[in-house]
């Protein structure tokens, strides 16, 4: 399965976060989300977000000044 790739730079919060949640509520379970932010509060924003939802932050990188947030969306409940 590829990632998908969410562009959110230039925005702030918390449009980052929600841009993202909007975008994995499409995806199946499993499927990874690879979110593009500039926002220095997206990385605080998307530690919580993962935190209170389940959803896996499974890599995290910066560069030049963006951010790149790797997320995998959480397994549905039985």
């Amino acid at each position: 399965m590829s990632d998908t790739l969410l562009d959110v730079q230039g925005l702030t919060c918390p449009l980052p976060v929600l841009k993202a949640n909007k975008a994995l509520r499409s995806l199946p379970a499993g499927a990874r989300l690879t979110v593009l932010a500039t926002d220095p509060a997206s990385v605080k924003d998307f530690r919580a977000y993962t935190q209170e939802t389940g959803h896996a932050l499974v890599a995290f990188s910066e560069e030049n000044g963006v951010f790149r947030f790797t997320l995998k969306k959480r397994e549905e409940p039985a």
